[in-house]
């Protein structure tokens, strides 16, 4: 018992420290692009003249995207 509680508050206090990857706002981006998806009206493309997002993943992509052109807290898209 007292290893797993040592092990929890170390956990935490890493947690405390650590950076936060994607600011808050970039996360709301991306929920109002899954809403959309959900709802079957998200759309790719530029200016959403495309066709349907068909994948979470997509929505996903789209979402962080439009978070960047904002100037939230993104990381960078990662290379091939």
């Amino acid at each position: 018992m007292v290893v797993k509680k040592a092990k929890k508050a170390k956990k935490a206090a890493k947690k405390k420290t650590e950076k936060r990857r994607y600011s808050k706002s970039s996360g709301r981006t991306v929920e109002k692009e899954m809403r959309r998806y959900k709802k079957g009206t998200a759309k790719s493309g530029r200016g959403g003249k495309g066709g349907k997002v068909k994948s979470r993943k997509q929505a996903i992509a789209i979402g962080l995207s439009e978070a960047r052109k904002k100037g939230e807290k993104v990381p960078k898209k990662k290379s091939r």
